[in-house]
């Protein structure tokens, strides 16, 4: 018999908190006081579509204590939230609280946030709270070190601290933070290009900020830019004379190139020469073999004798003589000239 009334026991602390887990009593009586309307099997529904009535009846309740009106769809009439817009923007995936926070905000700020704004910016994966928070204080970022080359070949690494303010209004399909950065890097590139010196930009930095701004960088943004600041300005390397050199560098492996062009296409040419002239030494030397033959010929034939034979050896024999004899006084007199010198 305990063990029977222990286990009803258990069942009745069971279904109580089951109960009391469906139906938020104490959370219903918390709205109530706090001048929000909703119903309790309105909250129980909310369970069902595992919707958390807490955060629901907290944003609820901040709202009706800060006094947040939203606009009606298709009217210029105002009313307080109902339970089922958030209800609805949570089922969809958004962030309930961040939503009030950035409605409240706005609010006090002056700023013209609707809540089907709200909404669309918080679904579209931005922080709606952090943009409210930039459109009251704008934010300083800062772009990394933009290199660029004056007309005088001498290069400058500027630095900026760009202040942007949040454009409400474009935060839905507008480009982020890394445009803007991009964009100014790219003014900062311009600017220092159109430079004639580099001692122009350095004198006046704030040029290159003016000649920005009035390029219109914040277009189709969701940020509004106030100011450019040019942070800093370092002096880097001398491209010019360095593309000089590179250029200097190219041209001597062109002509080093042509030059040994030319030096292979001489050698080519000389031993086509030379093997020219072995073509015609052998020729030469066929044509003194023929020689023998045609003398036997015409021993045979009776053409020629042999005292003709004898003859003809004696007019080489001479010729020889003759050559070396000359070639001899041509080497004497040559050393002699030299001696005299």
């Amino acid at each position: 018999m305990d063990l029977t009334l222990i286990l009803l026991l258990l069942a009745g602390i069971v279904a109580f908190f089951v109960f009391l887990y469906f139906v938020p009593v104490n959370l219903w009586i918390t709205a109530i006081f706090s001048g929000v309307r909703i119903g309790l099997l309105e909250l129980v529904f909310m369970r069902i579509r595992k919707v958390p009535p807490s955060v629901v009846v907290n944003s609820l309740i901040t709202a009706t204590k800060a006094g947040l009106y939203i606009a009606e769809e298709g009217s210029s009439q105002r009313r307080t939230l109902k339970a089922s817009d958030l209800e609805t923007h949570y089922l969809a995936g958004g962030n309930v609280p961040q939503v009030i926070k950035a409605l409240i905000s706005a609010d006090k700020a002056n700023i013209n946030l609707t809540f089907r704004q709200a909404t669309a910016i918080d679904l579209a994966g931005r922080d709606v709270f952090e943009a409210v928070q930039i459109s009251v204080n704008p934010k300083v970022i800062n772009t990394p070190s933009v290199a660029a080359v004056a007309a005088d070949g001498i290069q400058l690494i500027a630095k900026a601290r760009v202040t942007i303010r949040a454009n409400i209004q474009q935060l839905v399909g507008g480009a982020g933070e890394d445009t803007i950065l991009a964009r100014v890097g790219e003014g900062i590139v311009t600017s220092v290009g159109s430079a004639a010196s580099h001692k122009e930009v350095l004198e006046n930095p704030d040029k290159i900020s003016k000649l920005v701004l009035q390029r219109g960088l914040d277009a189709g943004t969701a940020f509004e830019i106030l100011s450019i600041d040019i942070a800093d300005v370092d002096v880097g390397a001398n491209i010019g004379a360095k593309l000089q050199t590179d250029q200097a560098s190219a041209d001597l492996k062109v002509a080093e190139a042509k030059a040994e062009e030319r030096r292979a296409m001489a050698v080519a040419e000389e031993q086509e020469m030379v093997a020219k002239a072995q073509e015609a030494r052998a020729k030469v030397i066929l044509a003194e073999a023929e020689v023998p033959k045609a003398i036997a010929d015409a021993f045979r034939s009776g053409n020629l004798g042999v005292m003709d034979y004898y003859k003809l050896e004696n007019i080489q024999s001479d010729t020889s003589m003759r050559e070396s004899i000359a070639g001899s006084g041509k080497r004497k007199g040559g050393s002699t000239s030299k001696k005299k010198e």
